[in-house]
């Protein structure tokens, strides 16, 4: 369901979520003149995921914001290559299922917003964790198409505090033949922040489309 403006007129703005301050550096980078967004920085893991997030969708100004977890993520399926993006469907963890808002629609604008990169639908994998090795194929084999540590923490928390459109968007930094020896790597300047930094159009056309009545 599309969110209804506020009392006093204001709509609610859109939160986006990620762990790492590399990923929170590439996402502000894409906020530049664009309002009605923070970016929130939440720590590693989905404990830190789910108390900051969890603390702020809770009071004001983002009671009722659109929430969106992003940041990197592991790519699970043979074929995947850094800078891939994914675009969940769902998020899976512990058997708790959560299903995105408008996944279709935000995978289109994420199409557009960073041609000729491989984009991604299914299901995100939620761990506690860095996954590498064979339990890539376990986890792959539930159903999974990548896994990250924070986002199903993310949209479900969010939700916790009250109904809300919700969305999880990773881009691919290591993947089955594409292994990072350490987390580390990401500092390096890889394309998967250049590419990160180019989804923030695509994250305020969801935004906008989430504030429309929907029947």
């Amino acid at each position: 369901m599309g969110a209804e403006p506020e009392p006093g007129g204001s709509v609610p703005p859109l939160l986006i979520a990620c762990a790492l301050g590399i990923e929170r550096l590439a996402l502000r980078g894409g906020l530049t003149g664009r309002g009605g967004a923070r970016v929130l920085r939440t720590g590693m893991g989905p404990v830190n995921a789910e108390r900051a997030v969890l603390a702020a969708c809770s009071k004001e100004p983002f009671g009722r914001a659109a929430v969106i977890a992003s940041g990197f993520c592991a790519g699970l399926v043979p074929g995947m290559h850094p800078g891939d993006v994914v675009v969940a469907d769902a998020t899976s963890s512990g058997g708790a299922v959560t299903a995105c808002t408008d996944a279709a629609l935000l995978r289109a604008a994420v199409e557009r917003a960073v041609p000729g990169r491989t984009v991604h639908g299914g299901v995100l994998a939620g761990a506690d964790h860095v996954v590498r090795g064979p339990e890539r194929a376990l986890l792959e084999a539930t159903g999974a198409i990548a896994v990250d540590m924070e986002s199903a923490a993310t949209l479900g928390s969010a939700l916790r505090a009250g109904p809300r459109p919700v969305a999880a968007v990773r881009v691919v930094v290591d993947a089955p033949e594409h292994e990072l020896v350490r987390i580390g790597t990401v500092r390096g300047g890889i394309s998967a922040f250049r590419v990160l930094r180019a989804l923030l159009p695509a994250f305020h056309e969801w935004h906008r489309s989430s504030l429309l009545p929907r029947r």
